[in-house]
């Protein structure tokens, strides 16, 4: 992933939000960039894979894969590489695009416990 975008301020959602959020009928993008094999270990249902490492495999494809105007909320092991993946959407026009603080951990400690820790 390039480093070569102007870094601009980033939203948050608690995994708190994010439990609300889902048992809504809201219509929401969400991504996950965590690898295949992570996973593989534990997932949260209705999230697209598009992991950092195959960046190069998937990223001319965004806009056929996302809808730049939706609501886009983002996902990892803690919250870094899916910071550095909202400051790219944003820096591709993306308007509304949220980084879950804490990730698919923080989730599992204080959302639900039966989402392996790894």
């Amino acid at each position: 992933m390039s480093q070569s975008f102007a870094r601009q301020p980033i939203d948050q959602i608690t995994v708190e939000e994010l439990a609300e959020r889902l048992k809504s009928a809201e219509t929401l993008q969400l991504v996950d960039v965590r690898e295949p094999s992570e996973v593989s270990i534990c997932a949260i249902a209705g999230f697209d894979n598009l992991p950092l490492s195959e960046f190069a495999e998937w990223s001319g494809q965004i806009y056929s894969r996302l809808d730049p105007e939706a609501e886009t909320l983002v996902l990892c092991h803690h919250g870094i590489r899916s910071a550095q993946m909202c400051q790219w959407l944003k820096a591709q026009g993306f308007t509304d695009v949220k980084n879950i603080a804490g990730g698919i951990d923080a989730y599992s400690k204080m959302v639900d416990p039966s989402v392996p820790r790894y």
